[in-house]
């Protein structure tokens, strides 16, 4: 059963607001039509920082590109900034800024495991003395990364003052020439033989030298480039592959998890952590739950939550003892009669788990629903959205073709009035979740998002749901459920950035941005 989502259970932000227009901003990386896309160039992560002015993404190849803000707010002047509001009269733009390899693939001997390179996830840390820092993790090391600016070095040319007397000979008086050519036929700080015959037959040296000749110097240009340097490495603390990096809102710690453990870190600190949760028991025969995601509260340094493969979210404080062992809140929607099935577990399992930027509401991702929980409520999600009901007759072929494994992410937007999360076909959602609100809308990562957007039926009795098993005014889904590829074109991975109406969403190997 699903819980009604009235007015008084769902964030009370004011007065519904009104169903926003979605429009293509930017694309990076687009393929052309034919186009092959290689397996490492698929962006597996996205991470707005926190403020938004920067952007990085990562993807199987173990590379981090980084994207910058660049829609003219730097060239105002501070009265101009006051006296237009540029929140409404421009919308985030970015433009490439510099790209790193982060991680590379590795061998486990011990355990004859390869490592892919694959980035798994990317944090910003705090930025300090104009640097850049970030969080980067594929299934076993963590790395934290500075990027800094630095003003490319030159060597300048010589410099050489002559007139037109002096300037003669083979050179013709062009000065540019004469100092490549005078560069060219040094060895070793003196003319080679050639360079010394040509000079003496062609070229009339003053009885006093040249009194302006200055030796090449390293000089700054106005160039700039970005230098990535890894500050730390974290390894040798998980036995599972981590799914999750989370920093803490103290600056100084963050966590990160596997399926069975979550440590503590210092980011100082690349050779201790702390183990706060282990789930794994005596026996792995009574293993029954593994954890997906884990978040610390964007506030609360002592709290942090994470989710299961049973569908349920833990907060725990890490006030109350150093082995997290028990949780202080358990978040679980009771299960309705008789509606358990083979697939129900599975569908259950939250592949992502995201706070609001108050750290009132946690947004929930499993397989095909997306919910919002208060933290003051334990019972059960104040609005449960649906994302693509039309799959759930299609559950065995999902599992014969392991689509039913997919770790779809979610977001949140900055007020909190607002979510989204990515589907099959390149499609996402974007659902309202103030009170009252009936906004939900299909888009397509691509440059024309509305082709095959769908505004959905109201909710009935008063539920801010939202079901997409309709479309055209039948029955049917978003994509070709019959198709050799029906499932290849997903769109897992997500980001709101923290201030404005922009989501950035990964495509296989294009990079989509979309503005309201």
């Amino acid at each position: 059963m699903v819980p009604s989502s009235s007015s008084s259970s769902i964030p009370e932000n004011g007065q519904a607001l009104q169903t926003l227009e979605w429009r293509f901003s930017q694309v990076f990386g687009e393929r052309t039509a034919g186009e092959e896309v290689q397996e490492v160039d698929i962006i597996s992560a996205i991470e707005f920082d926190k403020y938004g002015e920067h952007l990085a993404t990562g993807d199987r190849g173990g590379r981090v590109v980084l994207f910058e803000r660049t829609d003219g707010r730097e060239y105002r002047s501070r009265k101009e900034i006051e006296r237009m509001d540029t929140s409404s009269s421009r919308h985030p733009e970015y433009r490439y800024k510099t790209e790193f390899q982060s991680h590379e693939p590795e061998f486990d001997y011990l355990k004859s495991l390869e490592i892919e390179e694959k980035i798994n996830k990317i944090r910003w840390c705090e930025t300090a003395n104009n640097a850049l820092f970030l969080l980067s993790t594929n299934d076993k090391t963590i790395k934290l990364w500075k990027v800094l600016e630095r003003k490319v070095k030159k060597v300048s040319e010589m410099n050489v003052e002559c007139s037109s007397q002096l300037c003669n000979g083979v050179l013709g008086g062009n000065l540019s020439s004469h100092t490549k050519f005078l560069n060219s036929g040094v060895v070793n700080g003196s003319l080679s033989r050639s360079t010394s015959q040509i000079l003496s037959d062609d070229f009339v040296f003053p009885p006093d030298g040249f009194p302006s000749l200055h030796l090449p110097t390293v000089v700054y240009s106005n160039e700039i480039t970005y230098i990535a340097r890894c500050r730390k490495v974290y390894t040798h603390a998980h036995d599972y592959h981590i799914n999750s990096i989370s920093n803490n809102s103290d600056g100084e710690t963050y966590i990160s998890a596997d399926d069975l453990r979550i440590n503590l870190w210092n980011l100082e600190i690349s050779d201790q952590s702390f183990n706060i949760v282990d789930i794994k028991p005596n026996s792995m025969e009574d293993l029954n739950e593994v954890i997906t995601s884990a978040e610390f509260h964007p506030s609360h340094c002592n709290t942090l939550a994470y989710s299961s493969s049973k569908g349920t979210v833990r907060l725990i404080d890490m006030r109350e003892s150093a082995l997290c062992d028990r949780h202080s809140k358990l978040f679980e929607e009771p299960e309705s009669p008789g509606s358990g099935s083979f697939f129900t577990e599975i569908i259950a399992s939250i592949s992502d788990l995201k706070f609001s930027r108050d750290g009132r509401y946690m947004l929930t991702r499993d397989y095909m629903n997306i919910k919002l929980w208060d933290i003051n409520m334990e019972s059960a999600p104040v609005a449960t959205f649906r994302v693509h009901e039309y799959l759930r007759p299609r559950l065995c072929d999902l599992y014969e073709n392991d689509a039913i494994f997919d770790k779809f992410e979610c977001c949140l937007s900055g007020d909190g009035l607002r979510a989204a999360t990515g589907s099959y076909s390149n499609l996402f959602k974007v659902f309202g979740t103030g009170a009252g609100s009936e906004e939900a809308t299909t888009l397509e990562a691509s440059r024309t998002p509305n082709r095959r957007s769908v505004q959905a039926t109201p909710p009935s009795s008063g539920r801010s749901l939202t079901s997409f098993a309709r479309r055209g005014g039948r029955r049917g889904s978003d994509l070709d459920l019959n198709g050799a590829n029906a499932f290849s074109a997903k769109l897992l991975h997500l980001a709101w950035h923290p201030t404005a109406n922009l989501i950035a969403c990964a495509a296989s190997n294009s990079l989509y941005m979309y503005y309201a």
